[in-house]
């Protein structure tokens, strides 16, 4: 599977990053690119006070925009994510998963709100304006199952456990790490999942922006099984493509039997919902 990644930049106009977007998919893939990651509200300010006004509606400008660019291209599609309104009002920070003919195959609400006060750091609280979704998504692909989360959803590692209890080799992560944290636990914890679970972690972040009133740790990056890092971008706009062969998952878990030697007869991890 060969993976094209994009770290783009957010414009004020929701309609001038859309075609962002495509000319920079236009610009950079390649005919053997299979699938393309954006980032986390790739085309929302991440701020609180733009959530509300960006929302949009099930199946509305942004998600078609998304929903065409896999069937052109023909690639799967991890849409990064996007506010969304349902029809009680309740706004979510939603990420949407297309196959190579523009078919929705997932669609996944982040759970754990980004509600964070560091000390002469970053200060941030989802909360105040979107809602926690309730449901794992793991999706099936040409390649196995695959599953995806949305950026602070990653820092909980029962969430990527039973995304691999479900059978996903792959994790997606569309996300926005600060200057604070990101420095300090990006890296760690792209390595950290994939060692722990024996799958691939994919991180894909936007573009850094000082004239944002938050400011994006970019480093959009690939993680193996293995825990090596196979491609990582810097902070700036940019894009990376990287070989991904899934067999090396089923090698490694061959190789360290990790999952087969945990003790399910004195701990277990399930599934409430």
């Amino acid at each position: 599977m060969k993976l094209l990644q994009l770290q783009t930049k957010v414009f004020a106009d929701k309609t001038e990053t859309l075609n962002y977007i495509e000319k920079f998919i236009k610009n950079t893939i390649t005919p053997e690119v299979d699938f393309i990651a954006l980032p986390e509200m790739f085309s929302c300010p991440y701020e609180n006070k733009f959530f509300p006004l960006y929302a949009e509606t099930y199946r509305d400008t942004t998600y078609k925009f998304c929903q065409n660019i896999a069937e052109k291209y023909h690639v799967y599609l991890s849409a990064g994510s996007i506010p969304v309104i349902n029809a009680h009002g309740n706004i979510f920070n939603m990420a949407y998963v297309f196959d190579d003919n523009g078919n929705e195959i997932t669609h996944y609400a982040k759970m754990h709100l980004f509600d964070i006060d560091i000390a002469n750091g970053q200060y941030f609280k989802e909360s105040d304006t979107l809602t926690a979704g309730d449901e794992i998504a793991v999706f099936d692909t040409k390649w196995g199952k695959m599953g995806i989360c949305i950026c602070y959803d990653f820092r909980f590692p029962e969430l990527s456990r039973l995304m691999v209890d479900k059978g996903a080799k792959v994790i997606f992560v569309p996300a926005a790490f600060n200057m604070t944290t990101g420095p300090l636990h990006w890296n760690l914890m792209f390595q950290s999942r994939a060692v722990d679970n024996q799958v691939f972690t994919i991180g894909t972040a936007p573009a850094y922006n000082k004239e944002a009133s938050y400011h994006s740790w970019g480093h959009s990056i690939v993680v193996s099984p293995w825990g090596k890092i196979l491609n990582e971008l810097d902070l700036t706009e940019n894009h990376q493509i990287t070989d991904i062969n899934l067999n090396e998952v089923n090698a490694v878990r061959e190789q360290l039997p990790l999952l087969k030697h945990r003790r399910l007869d004195i701990y277990n991890l399930k599934e409430i919902k």
